[in-house]
């Protein structure tokens, strides 16, 4: 494939990673995770000023209407240097599914953009494992029109921060029909709403939710409600291929500098024939998965079937790369890659991560012959 970045995109890529360099270098990993709150508020207010998280808007929303390549050029310098912000979820899938929700939702939008909320979404749960059309949450409407939702969501992915969010539920059909799931909006503090938050092992902080009755507003109809979710969640599994190729690019180039300079019998062991076939591999591994997040990106605007083909085959394949790449740079680096205080450890935890989320290569690979 022969794939470049325009002009604007490589200004974007150079101020992902000067944002990274200036408020998350990996020689102070530790260090600033001490400070995690107050520095995660930091980048997302420069974030903000940026224009970042107004890019993936569509203008009609008062965004930028930035493209899934724009995105993708943002993400990978997020990657390379870990930025542990909730920018996919945030920024990339929940614009994408509030689109044509309303003023409510048009409210969201606006602040999304501003900086001042961010939003998460619940669209998984117990039982139903990464199956959209997998939807329990209830939502009865009452006679004077108000819409309460009673149920579960599971793993809101990056949802422990955030001031609203966007959730499945069903208005009709059996708790696995593709038909009957609408969207609704929910804030974090309504009554009745309980969230459970906790940290993954990459520092992200996810929820989980639980409804009592708690009040929402509908933002999306039964009709053409799942094919709309399934569409941005495929837009925010293209930005994490390209946070998964940042951060595998980071890990490669780190190996291979300690390679260099880590000296045994006198010699450096990157003239060592066996670990110089281990580093050829994880560069052969980062330009397969880098090929695969060009194309599911450039894949976002094809049919339906099609783009779930690309995308889901990308998702297994790089996910595989991603761990291939982060588990060799911790071997190579022998016992002091795995302690925390070395960057690489932290690039094999969110490799861990990213390769789950929106759907494990299990799941895509079924989803893959199933779109064939």
């Amino acid at each position: 494939m022969n794939f470049e970045f325009s002009d604007e995109q490589r200004m974007l890529a150079d101020s992902a990673d000067r944002l990274g360099k200036d408020l998350w270098p990996s020689s102070d990993r530790l260090k600033l995770l001490e400070n995690f709150d107050g520095l995660t508020a930091q980048t997302w207010a420069q974030m903000a000023e940026l224009g970042w998280l107004m890019l993936p808007i569509a203008e009609e929303h008062g965004g930028l209407g930035g493209s899934p390549v724009d995105v993708m050029a943002v993400m990978e310098g997020m990657g390379r240097h870990l930025i542990p912000v909730p920018y996919v979820a945030s920024a990339v899938l929940v614009p994408a599914l509030l689109g044509d929700g309303g003023d409510a939702a048009a409210e969201v939008l606006g602040a999304i953009g501003e900086g001042t909320a961010k939003v998460a979404a619940g669209l998984l749960e117990p039982d139903g494992g990464y199956d959209l059309a997998w939807v329990g949450l209830s939502a009865q409407r009452s006679s004077g029109g108000e819409w309460t939702l009673t149920g579960e969501k599971l793993h809101v992915e990056d949802g422990a921060d955030a001031d609203w969010f966007v959730v499945t539920a069903r208005t009709g059909g059996g708790i696995s029909d593709a038909e009957g799931v609408s969207l609704f909006l929910v804030r974090a503090d309504a009554p009745g709403l309980s969230v459970q938050r906790f940290r993954a092992i990459d520092q992200h902080r996810h929820a989980r939710l639980t409804f009592s009755g708690v009040t929402a507003v509908l933002i999306g109809e039964a009709d053409g409600a799942l094919a709309d979710v399934e569409l941005a969640v495929d837009r925010a599994i293209c930005a994490h291929l390209a946070e998964a190729v940042g951060s595998m690019d980071a890990a490669l180039a780190g190996t291979l500098e300690y390679l260099r300079t880590r000296k045994q019998f006198g010699v450096a062991i990157g003239s060592f024939q066996s670990l110089q076939h281990r580093a050829v591999d994880m560069a052969i591994a980062l330009e397969e998965a880098r090929s695969l997040s060009y194309r599911a990106t450039l894949s976002l605007g094809l049919p339906a079937p099609k783009r779930r083909r690309v995308v889901s085959a990308a998702k297994a394949r790089v996910g595989q790369c991603g761990l291939y790449v982060g588990r060799q740079a911790v071997q190579l680096h022998g016992g002091v890659g795995f302690s925390d205080e070395l960057i690489i450890s932290h690039h094999l935890k969110r490799q861990m991560m990213l390769a789950s989320a929106y759907g494990s290569a299990e799941h895509h690979l079924a989803r893959f012959v199933a779109a064939a």
